[in-house]
């Protein structure tokens, strides 16, 4: 599956548009990380935790949209993007949306 940010694929052309897709996961903080966030607040740096924690959601997200699109019959997603929102206090939504297509 080829994926872009642009609305093309250097080298393809599109031969048809199947629409929409996209894939969500919805995660919440654990407290143990909360925690380890705290200290490294305190002393500076990196949160190393909610890094892991949202490429987890982001790569959870491009999954299910990937799926999505092969049950379409595309080999190509184009125009990806990525939102993030709070749901609720300490639960974090990654949404990625773009549009299934073939190419050649």
């Amino acid at each position: 599956m080829l994926l872009s940010t642009t609305e093309t694929i250097c080298g393809k052309t599109i031969v048809k548009h199947l629409g929409l897709v996209c894939g969500n996961t919805i995660r919440a903080r654990h407290m143990g990380v909360d925690f380890m966030a705290w200290l490294k607040n305190a002393i500076g740096g990196e949160i190393t935790e909610y890094t892991k924690l949202i490429a987890e959601a982001r790569e959870q997200s491009l999954d299910r949209m990937v799926e999505q699109a092969k049950g379409l019959g595309a080999n190509a997603i184009v125009s990806l993007r990525f939102s993030t929102s709070e749901v609720t206090r300490g639960a974090v939504e990654i949404l990625v949306y773009g549009t299934a297509v073939v190419v050649e």
